[in-house]
């Protein structure tokens, strides 16, 4: 059985976008879901830390991750540091400091600068997901073109998606969940 991980970002929450529908998704193939509440306003790698170390026995080589914009950041920066080896990472819409970015000062002060250790993150898993759209109104395209280059997979764009949020109509989440599926 396998556990999966949803990472919200900046100023988000359990219960926003695409999250609860995964949840439930994952949870009938009969798996477990974790959808952390990380501390916004207020956010630091430091504090979002303290919340995913409660659940750190939780995570091993049968956990999935998947982040959203800010969580994204949150989770390499998680990888770097993890010990262990775990089954998948998928990232949405990830900041990873190419420009345009809308909040670039705030998720480089949040993750410390953007220079990943990404020798270090493909060691974590074998199986990384990177989706991306053309109409992102925070981070630009570039971002998941350059996740997917330096992870060495190919980049899932969807066009005219946005920022893969609510707001962009996002409550549903289909091909995340084609590529989830057989990793679970």
């Amino acid at each position: 059985m396998s556990s999966v991980f949803i990472i919200h970002g900046t100023g988000g929450y359990p219960e926003e976008n695409w999250f609860p529908w995964l949840k439930q998704k994952v949870e009938e193939a009969g798996h477990t879901t974790i959808v952390p509440q990380f501390p916004t306003p207020g956010q630091s790698f430091e504090t979002w830390q303290q919340v995913l170390k409660q659940y750190e026995k939780e995570i091993n080589e049968n956990t999935i991750f998947v982040a959203h914009s800010l969580g994204c950041i949150f989770l390499l920066r998680t990888l770097e540091r993890f010990p262990r080896k775990i089954k998948a990472a998928a990232f949405i819409s990830p900041p990873i400091g190419v420009e345009p970015i809308l909040n670039y000062k705030a998720d480089s002060a949040f993750s410390g600068g953007f220079d990943f250790d990404w020798k270090t993150i493909k060691t974590k898993t074998n199986a990384f997901i990177v989706f991306h759209s053309d109409n992102d109104p925070y981070v630009d395209l570039a971002n998941g073109r350059k996740l997917a280059k330096e992870l060495g997979v190919e980049l899932n764009f969807i066009p005219n998606a946005g920022h893969f949020n609510e707001k962009a109509g996002y409550t549903k989440f289909e091909e995340l969940w084609d590529k989830l599926k057989p990793i679970l």
